[in-house]
């Protein structure tokens, strides 16, 4: 085929597409047909030119990536996928019907979807994690597209992704912005000042091309000139009209997210005769040439070694969870360490230390770091460990939540939780994090309160088919278990317990050891209790607990370092809120806390070993 064929080939590809996208959002009676539009030439030339894919195994490891950010545009990415052979045509006309999974903003539900987007600004973080693994992981010449739209560009999280690129040298990562000059209600901020944008995407370390986005031959020349483009990304800025083909709606601010109702037989018509399907030739899509090694998968990853400790000294979960994954790293190749410069802390540091090329540090930037650990954990090839406070996991709640729209097997550990930090103060303690990763669907949620558990939560973790959330201390804690102990999701433990036990007492982390000591004291006064280590908060085992409870009389006391909602209190609560025969008290933080020690803190907030004891005078 000629270049001129070529040319006109994906020109009139391009009106199909738009075609395409005005039939479904006509059909479905929503969508987004303008800001389709404006993307139209960018789409057709990336997937009928440049990109090398299978329709037929979307999800092949060696095939380039594609993620399309401004997820609005559905429409014009499902019609590309259908005119590559993914799935008939005719299909795109069950848009966003409650039996199709061609959905309102994309979801890997599609097999050619491999994260979900829609919320604004995650997309090239995404593609950042692709990136990464295809450069340093996979070692392979696979490249990463990602479009965004200009309005999306106001999210600081786009621009954590374009430092995170540049400095990683990420040459295997193209970004288009498709700069269409108009958001939902007002006008983007920079419109058409290309100069700006390229500015900006140059002082980010990125190289930068203007194109005209409507030009398939800019665009064809902007794409190669990027495939050659070494040590730095490369962002595509561009220009582009909103509703693009549309007469009487081109560059019109009113018409985002609205089909085209009665104007739509009029467009379509000129489209068609432009696209002219009875000598339309498709043009040829590039087979795959890149090579990716294969990855041997285990049924079950297992720890290098079993724990091993003689439970003379006091040891913090968040170390022993470090000294965990250094152990599934040993058994398990595909295992990989994220962290936001918090591995000191958080114990990441032990894995980085043992494999340096499986750690990616992605420094202050906590929402871009969950957005490269989801990408990274695309395709199922490896298993992301993500790491920092778990009070600065909280910044990155919208990423997480679409990591489970993602179906993401990405695993998050939280340090430094609770006000048992002790004087770096409310800022730095995690009160509310249950409250957040208890609403993630299917999540597991871990809660070890001593080394033991800690390292078989990891171990457990990696072989959960889908995302955790480990929270780990920042206190030193005794050997609660025995090293060949087994645990399981969702199965409690009942560490102290008697025949003659009168209340049943439910905690974890910090709070299970002041439960512990609580036991003793009200021992001294003829009163036993039983007590329940949770070990995941959610799913609660609530045979366990129903079971302890009934044997002391219905007497349940929960005590938790956390706010009193959302936490484990309300977990259990929930568990039981079919039983009417129950005396429940509920101790928690419930305020905002302040600076002391640890000792203090936990006293000042009602959730010590004295307030404990009490609690349970009170409820017999």
């Amino acid at each position: 085929m000629s270049s001129t064929d070529t040319v006109t080939g994906l020109e009139r590809m391009a009106n199909l597409l738009r075609i395409h996208s005005i039939e479904s959002t006509q059909e479905s009676n929503s969508g987004h047909p303008t800001s389709c539009a404006s993307m139209a030439e960018i789409i057709s030339v990336l997937f009928f030119n440049v990109m090398h894919y299978d329709p037929k195994d979307p999800r092949n490891p060696a095939a380039d990536r594609f993620v399309l950010s401004k997820g609005h545009c559905a429409p014009i990415l499902y019609a590309a996928w259908a005119e590559a052979g993914a799935f008939p045509v005719a299909d795109l006309k069950n848009l966003r019907k409650i039996d199709s999974d061609l959905e309102g903003h994309p979801t890997p539900r599609l097999n050619f979807i491999d994260v979900a987007t829609g919320s604004l600004g995650q997309g090239l973080g995404f593609s950042c994690g692709m990136a990464y693994a295809g450069k340093y992981f996979d070692k392979s010449d696979y490249r990463v597209y990602c479009v965004l739209g200009d309005g999306e560009t106001s999210e600081g999280s786009v621009w954590e992704s374009f430092a995170f690129a540049s400095f990683y040298k990420l040459d295997n990562l193209c970004a288009i912005i498709d700069v269409n000059r108009l958001g939902q209600s007002d006008p983007a901020p920079l419109q058409h000042h290309m100069e700006t944008y390229q500015k900006r995407v140059d002082a980010f370390g990125w190289h930068a091309i203007v194109v005209n986005g409507q030009d398939v031959n800019e665009l064809l020349a902007a794409f190669k000139e990027a495939s050659e483009t070494k040590d730095k990304p490369t962002c595509i800025l561009a220009k582009t009209f909103k509703g693009a083909g549309f007469k009487g709606i081109e560059n019109e601010l009113d018409w985002h997210g609205k089909p085209l109702g009665d104007k739509a037989p009029e467009i379509l018509a000129t489209l068609k005769k432009l696209v002219n399907e009875e000598t339309f030739v498709r043009p040829q899509i590039p087979k795959i040439v890149a090579k990716v090694s294969e990855i041997k998968k285990d049924k079950e990853i297992k720890l290098s070694s079993p724990p091993n400790y003689d439970g003379k000294k006091e040891i913090a979960t968040r170390l022993a969870h470090g000294t965990a994954l250094e152990k599934l790293g040993k058994a398990c190749e595909y295992v990989i360490g994220l962290d936001g410069d918090t591995k000191n802390s958080t114990y990441s540091i032990k894995f980085r230390d043992a494999f340096p090329k499986r750690f990616v540090e992605c420094y202050i930037a906590e929402q871009n770091m969950v957005q490269v650990a989801i990408g990274i954990a695309t395709r199922q090839r490896y298993i992301s460990f993500v790491h920092t406070f778990a009070a600065f996991l909280l910044r990155a709640a919208d990423q997480i939540r679409m990591g489970a729209i993602s179906f993401t097997r990405v695993k998050y550990i939280g340090s430094h939780a609770g006000v048992s930090i002790g004087e770096d103060g409310p800022s730095q303690m995690a009160l509310e994090d249950f409250a957040f990763f208890r609403t993630v669907p299917h999540i597991v949620c871990f809660y070890p309160s001593d080394a033991v558990s800690a390292e078989r939560a990891v171990e457990l973790a990696a072989n959960y088919d889908g995302a955790v959330y480990i929270r780990t201390s920042r206190p030193n804690f005794p050997i609660l278990y025995k090293n060949d102990e087994v645990f399981q999701i969702g199965k409690a433990k009942i560490i102290v317990e008697s025949s003659a036990d009168v209340c049943t007492i439910v905690a974890g982390g910090v709070t299970l050891h002041e439960a512990v000591k609580a036991s003793e004291k009200l021992k001294g006064l003829g009163k036993a209790v039983r007590i329940i280590d949770a070990f995941t908060v959610k799913p609660i085992d609530r045979d366990t607990i129903l079971k302890s409870v009934n044997a002391t009389h219905g007497r349940l006391l929960i005590v938790e370092d956390h706010y009193l909602e959302g936490g484990l209190g309300e977990a259990v609560m929930a568990a039981l809120a079919d039983q009417t025969d129950i005396k429940i008290a509920h101790l928690a933080v419930q305020e905002v806390a302040r600076s002391g020690k640890p000792a203090e803190l936990l006293s000042k907030y009602g959730i010590d070993a004295e307030h404990i004891a009490n609690a349970v005078e009170k409820l017999l």
